[in-house]
């Protein structure tokens, strides 16, 4: 896929680099030298431009993009002003971050296909590690409903997915089961790495350490994980 990310700080840097390590075509802007300077070896195409200028805008190959990706954070008036025109230039798929309550209201209003909010999102993340024992990640859908990857609570070890029947018992959705195996290098040196189970069956067996990927409500969630304070 292609995409373009205007703001090269902490969040699109960090985007721009993951992207393009995963083998997509990115192009990475800033109106600051030193930031196309930094990046210009780890990002597909680094490019120098202020974007809040319409005829500067229009210099990039917009309506080649997938994504065109407004990640500025530290100027509220830079963000709206390039969300703007990337919206009125018509591009496929705008993506906005959001820096606080106001701003997200204000892109939101100006109809991007997906707001991004980064510090929130950690902070929410952070937050669900701390109250839900054995959590390693999760992704909120709405208020009510998350996706989360969890350890398997040790009571389940051994147990087939029919026996634990998380959808009728817990309410909650199996997605999928990731399981750290070993496997040695040519070298000899003995390698973990995680790997998807795929779609479970009911027959899969469950054993201690696996990654459990589950859907559902906060509350159900909170009942088979939430582990209280002493």
């Amino acid at each position: 896929m292609k995409f373009i990310i205007i703001g090269l700080g902490n969040f699109g840097s960090s985007l721009a680099v993951r992207l393009t390590s995963m083998g997509h075509e990115v192009i990475g802007v800033d109106e600051k030298i030193e930031r196309i300077e930094i990046f210009k070896d780890v990002i597909t195409q680094t490019i120098c431009l202020d974007c809040t200028s319409e005829q500067a805008l229009s210099t990039l190959p917009l309506h080649e993009c997938d994504y065109a990706i407004v990640a500025i954070g530290e100027d509220f008036g830079g963000s709206v002003m390039v969300t703007a025109l990337l919206k009125q230039a018509g591009i496929k798929k705008v993506v906005s971050r959001a820096i606080n309550p106001l701003h997200h209201k204000v892109i939101e209003a100006l109809g991007v296909d997906m707001i991004l909010q980064p510090e929130f999102d950690a902070a929410s993340r952070f937050a669900d590690s701390i109250l839900f024992s054995g959590l390693s990640n999760s992704f909120d859908i709405t208020d009510d409903y998350k996706i989360i990857e969890a350890i398997l609570p040790e009571r389940y070890d051994g147990m087939l997915l029919s026996e634990v029947d998380f959808t009728n018992r817990h309410s909650l959705l199996v997605l999928t089961v990731i399981r750290t195996e070993e496997s040695k290098s040519i070298f000899g040196q003995v390698q973990r790495k995680k790997k998807s189970l795929g779609l479970p069956s009911a027959n899969q067996k469950l054993q201690s350490g696996d990654l459990v990927v589950l859907f559902g409500k906060l509350k159900d969630i909170e009942k088979l994980l939430h582990t209280p304070k002493e």
